[in-house]
């Protein structure tokens, strides 16, 4: 996500980082080049100028040039502006009504219909509400399937009249069921765009006037960069919708939407999808965007991801187990488990700080630890639990099972030690050693 764009503005902003003389001269010579790195990045020219010259009068404002760490006021300032110009702060659902109506808009490809699904997952599991998908996408062939398969995933009920082609009885009726039947919020599937018509317009502004939703959501790809930004404005003029879900942020995305669609229509991106699982949906926040854009990570969210799968039972038994010295590789495998539930791996990476720049061109895919767990799987009760009696000849036929070297074998076993060594540490006081080493990490 934004690597190239976090690359060249690292590039950019180098100068200033560093503690040597910063003049007026090198200043603006940096900015032109965080203006090249954001039309690089498919951000509108006018919207990268702007940006450049309010950072510029902001920092002469504050008389960086004579401040003692000029390079780090500098690149706040430069962080403020980009969250500024991406919302500035979170912007929440409205879910005041019941049922709360909640209108699906976008063109053909987007992801609309998974992202309708990720929402209501979202909705069910962390707002503990009862949602209900109603499918009116009436002409695309399999769109009600696609939704019917989405909804068995998240265990969300589909409500669909596959005998109907009037989409605007289709969502009323849908609203109706809700009402009778206890569901708390609506989610309206609408057929996807082509091309921004006026038939299919005045088709969407019809339910939209039908339906009266507490939210309208415009579905946008992100990887089509200004395109998508073009497409906001287009649907903003007929629909006036209330906020934007930018998916595909997972992808080789340029940023340029992220970053230019908040200035253009003037709506706050809401959500943003980050992967292919039902469960890879995050609430927007312009300022964590801006930190991962300038290589700073987003401590804030992997904390939170963390917490998510934090199961105070479990870390109990583990800590006991670990004060007594009896940490073994099931335990390790749970530990594992939850890790890989916290959602893509290299995204997962990039939250660390100063670790952007490491992974950047490294493959990390979600089947990361599938070796480690053949290794585990292969290895007998007793071995897991004791991992010393684990000698050459184990090796060999662990290697065999988990069809891996002895070398990959040994490298986990040292791993795992060393993981052991650091949560010993943890129990006996030293996390806040721990804290203050992720404090000084690079940013």
């Amino acid at each position: 996500m934004f690597n190239s764009l976090s690359e060249k503005l690292d590039k950019a902003l180098h100068v200033l980082k560093g503690h040597g003389s910063i003049t007026e001269v090198n200043v603006a010579e940096t900015l032109k080049e965080v203006r090249r790195a954001l039309l690089d990045a498919d951000v509108n020219y006018k919207i990268a100028k702007e940006f450049t010259v309010r950072v510029k009068e902001k920092a002469l404002g504050e008389n960086v040039l004579t401040t003692l760490h000029p390079g780090q006021l500098m690149i706040k300032i430069v962080k403020d502006e980009l969250t500024e110009l991406m919302g500035g702060d979170a912007a929440g659902i409205n879910l005041s009504a019941s049922p709360s109506v909640i209108l699906m808009s976008g063109l053909q490809g987007s992801g609309k219909t998974t992202f309708s699904g990720k929402l209501a997952s979202y909705l069910k599991n962390k707002k503990t509400k009862k949602p209900l998908l109603v499918a009116c996408d009436v002409y695309r062939p399999a769109a009600i399937d696609q939704l019917d398969i989405v909804g068995e995933q998240i265990g969300v009920e589909v409500f669909s009249d596959r005998g109907n082609n009037d989409p605007v009885a289709i969502a009323e009726a849908g609203i109706a069921h809700a009402k009778a039947n206890g569901f708390n919020v609506v989610i309206i599937d609408t057929a996807g765009r082509l091309a921004i018509d006026e038939v299919m317009m005045a088709e969407i502004s019809n339910i939209h006037k039908a339906v009266n939703p507490q939210e309208t959501l415009f579905v946008v790809d992100s990887m089509t960069g200004q395109d998508a930004v073009n497409t906001a404005k287009a649907f903003n003029d007929v629909l006036n919708f209330d906020g934007v879900i930018l998916t595909k942020l997972d992808g080789d995305t340029r940023g340029g939407a992220a970053i230019s669609i908040k200035s253009v229509v003037d709506k706050p991106i809401k959500f943003i999808g980050t992967g292919e699982k039902m469960d890879a949906i995050d609430v927007f926040y312009p300022a964590r965007m801006a930190e991962r854009i300038l290589g700073m990570g987003d401590v804030i969210s992997l904390v939170e991801r963390a917490q998510e799968q934090f199961d105070e039972e479990e870390a109990r038994r583990l800590q006991k187990k670990i004060a007594k010295n009896q940490f073994g590789f099931d335990d390790f495998l749970k530990q594992i488990q939850q890790v890989k539930k916290m959602g893509n791996m290299k995204d997962l990476v990039g939250m660390i700080p100063g670790a952007g720049k490491m992974v950047k061109n490294m493959d990390i895919d979600d089947d990361a630890f599938k070796h480690i767990e053949a290794i585990i799987y292969s290895m007998t009760p007793e071995e897991r639990t004791k991992p010393a009696i684990i000698n050459s000849s184990r090796k060999k036929r662990i290697g065999k099972g988990s069809g891996t070297s002895v070398q990959e074998i040994n490298q986990l076993l040292k791993q795992f030690n060393q993981m052991s060594k650091m949560m010993k540490m943890m129990q006996g006081g030293g996390g806040k050693k721990m804290m203050q080493m992720m404090k000084n990490m690079p940013r």
